[in-house]
């Protein structure tokens, strides 16, 4: 048997046990039940990969660098990727990546694609039932589903394949060492030249260390049984010293050149590097070096050791220090973490307030990234920490959305009945009345808010069509009163000049005449603009003066002149305005009877004085005019009312 110490340290951890550990860290959530078979068939593979990856152990160094590259693509998320995306990056993947070492990326597209496809199924499942269909008959699938499951149905196929060719090649090599060993053995029964014999021992070792891996349960066996044999053969080389000393001597000299290499990378200061090629030069001393002569047997496996030891212990401080180095990114990635906690918790309720949230949480998503590794204990905590909050954080953006959805169905059957009430008074004759319920509409329509995308167009071309055909008739309309206006302005204004301009002749009949026949070309001359309005103040102002200079009874002229007056309120077309007049004139009767009551209670004081005592005739004056002014204001009551 051979020397227990030429058994290499355990220096190397198990590449593929890692690189399972790593895929076995994600789920698949399916979408759909119908998915649930291929769940089953993913937990399948699984299990062979594991069973297999596990008998790939003693693989060479390429393989270690898969298991590097799937450790690094641990914290990957497609969340941010649209449908198209994720079809397009899994077949990329499986187009450029080795089948064996994508599957963390592979878990981490299906967990994005399935909760995205998640959220398309409920809300068309929603949209299904609100518009009257059975749940029982809803079916839903997209182009992008299609295509994900064919691809994840072909990557299963692929995966299967590679593990089966996997378990076939371990048996074989297994088969081809068994075969060496019993090969090796026969060597001793052999009768043949001592040359010969050695030519065929040298061939077997060259043969065995091409077989390639095997299981790992029947490494160790298959191993020390060859070396055993190994052994046997250097003993029957005994009977040859020259053969046996001169293997003795090629095996000390390539080991020795390992031991320098060896003391070389325990200087390097790049450690890892150091550490990967120690494998190498391990698995040469182990698999492809026999035994050196028995007295140096001790001594070169102690430099060995010795240089194994430095390059270990280098990387232990080094890892420490990556460690700790690692332990600040936990914290500084659970900072991140509780920010995005903190953004969800805190974000207005509004779609400015959400847009503002979202940009955010993406740049906290994309530090999260930045930040790099932390301790592999805590990796899958903070991963799921992480995953969680942007998956809370999405939750409720979604929630804020599918009920501004539902707000917006409901402002889209406001703005119908508001579409429906412009139709139904675009074509009103009666503009004072249509006119402010046109307008209150429009104010409406501006703090409804928003409709669904695919409506909003549609439904403001009638609402804008139906005003504007309102509004071009009102303008259309407004546009010929206003010419008739301006030319009744242009007559009044002739006819202010001529009454500006009147002289009272001594014949009071005919000038009284002539102030009518003015007054009746006012009143048909019709209605002036708006701004022109003080036109009338200015007529009743030289009506009082022309009345003023004519010899005739006050009240006639004054009922005439209030005559000019109804006119002209009537002129205004609006029924306030004699409503207005008619309190005035009501309250102007009230005062001018509480004038006279109070007059004829102060004649109670002169019970005793002549009548010619001239306080007591002024009181009789006085109560004489208001009775006069009483007739002209009851007067002019009178015609306000014949005017109902």
């Amino acid at each position: 048997m051979s020397d227990p110490k030429e058994q290499p340290e355990n220096s190397a951890e198990d590449p593929k046990a890692q690189a399972d550990s790593a895929a076995n860290k994600a789920a698949e959530q399916p979408v759909e039940e119908q998915a649930s078979s291929e769940s089953d068939e993913a937990s399948n593979a699984e299990e062979t990969a594991s069973a297999l990856a596990a008998d790939a152990s003693e693989q060479v160094a390429d393989d270690s660098e898969d298991t590097a590259d799937e450790a690094a693509e641990e914290e990957v998320d497609y969340s941010g990727l649209s449908a198209a995306d994720m079809v397009s990056t899994f077949d990329q993947l499986l187009k450029s990546g080795k089948v064996s070492t994508i599957k963390a990326k592979v878990d981490a597209l299906k967990q994005a694609f399935n909760a995205q496809f998640q959220e398309a199924f409920e809300k068309q499942k929603e949209a299904f039932v609100a518009e009257g269909g059975n749940i029982v008959d809803f079916h839903f699938s997209t182009p992008e589903k299609k295509a994900f499951s064919t691809l994840l149905f072909n990557y299963k196929e692929k995966l299967n394949n590679h593990y089966k060719n996997l378990k076939k090649d371990l048996q074989a090599n297994l088969d081809k060492r068994l075969e060496l060993i019993e090969e090796l053995k026969g060597l001793l029964a052999v009768d043949e030249n001592i040359n010969s014999t050695y030519k065929h021992f040298k061939d077997i070792q060259e043969r065995w260390r091409e077989a390639g891996p095997i299981q790992r349960d029947k490494y160790n066996t298959v191993w020390n049984t060859y070396h055993h044999h190994v052994e046997n053969f250097y003993d029957f080389l005994h009977l040859n010293r020259e053969f046996r000393d001169m293997d003795f001597k090629h095996n000390l000299d390539q080991k020795l050149k390992i031991i320098t290499r060896a003391e070389e990378l325990a200087q390097d200061a790049d450690v890892s590097k150091a550490f990967r090629e120690l494998q190498m030069l391990h698995k040469v001393w182990k698999e492809e070096l026999g035994p050196v002569a028995k007295q140096y047997r001790d001594e070169v496996w102690e430099k060995f050791s010795a240089a194994t030891k430095v390059i270990h212990d280098k990387r232990m401080n080094a890892q420490q220090q990556m460690e700790k180095s690692y332990e600040t990114n936990y914290l500084q990635k659970q900072e991140v973490i509780n920010s995005i906690k903190e953004t969800t918790s805190q974000v207005k309720p509004t779609h400015q307030g959400w847009q503002q949230a979202i940009k955010k949480v993406q740049d906290l998503r994309n530090l999260f990234f930045e930040i790099g590794k932390v301790p592999r204990s805590k990796n899958q905590e903070i991963w799921d920490a992480f995953k969680a909050s942007t998956r809370d954080f999405n939750k409720h953006k979604n929630d804020f959305y599918k009920n501004q959805k539902k707000q917006q169905y409901t402002n889209l059957e406001k703005k119908l009945e508001l579409i429906a009430t412009a139709e139904k008074y675009k074509d009103a004759e009666d503009f004072e009345q249509a006119t402010p319920i046109m307008k209150r509409i429009q104010t409406e329509w501006k703090q409804i808010g928003h409709v669904p995308r695919k409506d909003s167009d549609r439904i403001w071309s009638e609402f804008k069509a139906a005003c504007n055909h309102y509004f071009d008739r009102m303008h259309a309309r407004r546009n010929a009163a206003n010419k008739e206006e301006v030319e009744a302005f242009e007559k009044k204004k002739a006819l202010l000049d001529t009454l500006t301009g009147f002289k009272a002749s001594k014949d009071v009949d005919k000038d009284l005449e002539s102030i009518k026949s003015l007054l009746e070309d006012w009143k048909t001359a019709g209605r002036v603009p708006f701004n022109k309005k003080n036109i009338e103040s200015k007529f009743q102002k030289a009506l009082d003066q022309a009345f003023d200079s004519l010899n005739m009874d006050k009240v006639d002229a004054e009922m005439i002149k209030y005559d000019a007056k109804l006119e002209s309120l009537k002129a205004h077309n609006d029924p306030r305005k004699l409503t207005n007049e008619r309190i005035y004139v009501s309250k102007k009767i009230d005062e001018v009877i509480q004038e006279i009551n109070q007059l004829e209670n102060n004649l109670g004081f002169f019970q005793n004085s002549d009548a010619s005592n001239p306080l007591f005739k002024e009181v009789q004056d006085n109560i004489e005019r208001h009775k006069e002014t009483l007739e002209v204001w009851r007067a002019k009551m009178s015609k306000l009312k014949a005017l109902n």
